[in-house]
């Protein structure tokens, strides 16, 4: 599979994960469902959730450190202005050598490192993103896709535990 069409195999199954809304209970649903599921895997993590600017949850697993909050403020950053995860703009931008460049960004301010998912609600769009820094990128963005896929569920009417 090219780059190409492996960055948008990604970007559909994120939009499949659209949500139907998308507030604080979601969010402190979602981040304890993170949480739990690093910690059933022993995932030195950190989690940040977001909506729009406002931080509405953040926590850091032990043998995660300050700068796994260091990559999840980069990570954000790259998910908010492209509404696209970090994995996938990251496979696009390593196609085209440059891009990070033209683009102007900064690697102070952003990375294209793996792990944050934009959150889509249905008929506004992206409200705003759920990142976790601490395993390979892949694995990271893996746990944000599968926990944002738990979320939906429980909206839809599935399992209504955290963990």
């Amino acid at each position: 599979m090219s780059e190409i069409d492996e960055a948008a195999a990604i970007d559909a199954e994120e939009r499949a994960l659209t949500l139907d809304h998308f507030d604080t209970e979601d969010a402190w649903w979602l981040g304890c469902h993170l949480r739990a599921e690093a910690t059933r895997r022993a995932a030195a993590v950190a989690i940040e959730i977001h909506r729009g600017t406002t931080r509405l949850f953040t926590s850091v697993l032990p043998g995660a450190t300050d700068d796994n909050l260091q990559w999840i403020r980069r990570k954000i950053a790259v998910a908010a202005r492209f509404e696209r995860s970090t994995y996938a703009v990251g496979i696009m931008m390593r196609a085209s050598p440059g891009m990070f460049e033209r683009f102007g960004l900064d690697h102070r301010s952003h990375t294209i490192g793996g792990g944050a998912v934009p959150i889509r609600v249905a008929g506004t769009g992206v409200v705003g993103v759920v990142a976790v820094s601490g395993l390979p990128q892949e694995e990271d963005h893996r746990l944000v896709v599968e926990s944002l896929s738990a979320l939906q569920s429980r909206q839809r009417g599935g399992d209504d535990r955290a963990s």
